[in-house]
């Protein structure tokens, strides 16, 4: 059986081995659908002569625009239909590339419609040559980028949004970080002190904490310590943990029995899915009637030792072996020692975000240690409190960003003897 003209299955007609009429009628439908779909492209279409002028455009672009054939072809430019901005661009720069490369890809422009309205585009020119190489035309593809300047906008708007809530979240931790510490620390008569707090990071509050202050019978108290973790949450630990141990200082000062108590506040308190501890260090200072100085005695919960700068120059970590986090176990061992701090001393105490962070001049693995701590504490002595937490800070400065945990540092220092001072 021989099969239709239609190809028997619904294939278009083949033009091959068709009579001359058919062959007319098929190249005729070809062209139609060519030319349909120059004219009613997703895309705008234009050619222009090399001086701009328009020579062709298809429907799309005009009804964009609302313009009529005429009222464009042979009579405008296409930098015409360019805002200012746009004109001057082109002049500038869209125009010189295009002569010097040939085409230019995916330039961003504004459009100015009939009735003044501006339409976003996206604009690629390519120069047609002829078979001389010699420049012919211009044609150019028009997309609109409408729907992409509104998902910019719209982009834009979230990120200015989202970089007010992040300001508005760095005040209110800000706020908070400073809560969590005292407003000024106390004056102790024949001591020097002084304290520091360096942020690591603004978007979230950290865990460090210290406090000096006063006791019954002249003597006063002190301490320092981190909250394991970051946010909210540690934040409730630092304030339950600084307001437990002024308590239990005032019942007994004891530093011994003050970290004691507050081992079982945070083991009752945080012992089921997610439980919270710290390190922590806690001192007693009692004048020295006989030396002048002060009698100091030092419990520590699993904290980075204490370092004592002495007037003669030496430096050393004090002893606490063995003393283990507070609020891990109902019956935690803390470990205590005590010294005398006599005129020109100073001891200095710190969070280890100082001695765990990254030095620039190494590695990213390279932590900065307490070996380097302690060379810096003997290159350092003798000092005094206000001296030796200026140049903690200077140290953390040379760390920049490779400071990636808060740190707090607590000095004292009982001043040097009239002629014993040392630079």
């Amino acid at each position: 059986m021989s099969r239709t003209s239609d190809g028997g299955n619904g294939e278009p007609p083949d033009p091959g081995g068709r009579p001359d009429d058919e062959q007319a009628a098929f190249s005729a439908l070809l062209e139609d659908s060519a030319e349909d779909l120059y004219e009613h492209a997703p895309c705008g279409y234009l050619s222009t002569l090399l001086d701009g002028t328009i020579a062709k455009i298809n429907m799309t672009l005009l009804d964009w625009l609302g313009y009529a054939h005429d009222e464009l072809v042979g009579r405008k430019s296409f930098s015409d239909l360019l805002t200012v901005g746009g004109r001057l661009y082109h002049e500038t720069h869209f125009g010189p590339l295009l002569r010097m490369q040939g085409e230019v890809r995916g330039v961003a422009l504004e459009l100015k419609a009939a009735d003044g309205r501006r339409l976003p585009v996206l604009v690629t020119s390519t120069v047609k040559t002829g078979g001389d190489g010699q420049p012919l035309l211009i044609r150019t593809t028009v997309f609109d980028a409408r729907d992409r300047r509104a998902y910019e906008t719209e982009l834009l708007r979230a990120r200015e949004q989202a970089e007010r809530e992040r300001a508005e979240l760095q005040r209110l931790n800000a706020v908070l970080q400073q809560t969590l510490l005292p407003p000024a620390l106390v004056s102790v008569p024949g001591l020097e002190v002084a304290a520091h707090y360096h942020i690591a990071s603004t978007d979230m509050v950290g865990g460090d904490f210290y406090d000096l202050f006063p006791l019954a019978a002249g003597t006063w108290g002190l301490f320092l310590g981190d909250v394991c973790g970051k946010g909210a949450a540690a934040a409730a630990i630092t304030s339950l943990a600084r307001y437990t141990l002024r308590a239990a200082a005032v019942y007994d000062p004891d530093p011994a029995a003050v970290l004691r108590n507050l081992n079982t506040v945070l083991n009752h308190e945080y012992n089921g899915d997610d439980p919270r501890f710290c390190t922590v260090i806690f001192g007693l200072l009692t004048p020295d009637a006989e030396g002048g100085g002060f009698r100091v005695t030092l419990a520590s919960g699993g904290h980075p030792p204490a370092l004592l700068l002495r007037a003669d120059g030496s430096a050393d970590y004090l002893p606490t072996p063995g003393g283990q986090l507070v609020g891990v176990l109902p019956d935690a061992h803390i470990a205590t020692t005590t010294i005398c701090l006599a005129a020109g001393d100073t001891l200095l105490l710190y969070t280890d975000g100082l001695t765990e962070a990254h030095t620039a001049s190494n590695s990213e693995d390279e932590r900065y240690g307490d070996e380097a701590l302690l060379d810096f504490a003997q290159a350092l002595a003798p000092t005094t409190a206000p001296g030796a937490v200026a140049a903690i800070r200077d140290l953390l400065d040379t760390f920049g960003t490779g400071v990636d945990d808060d740190t707090a540092v607590l000095a004292i220092s009982v001043p040097a003897h009239t002629g014993d001072d040392h630079d």
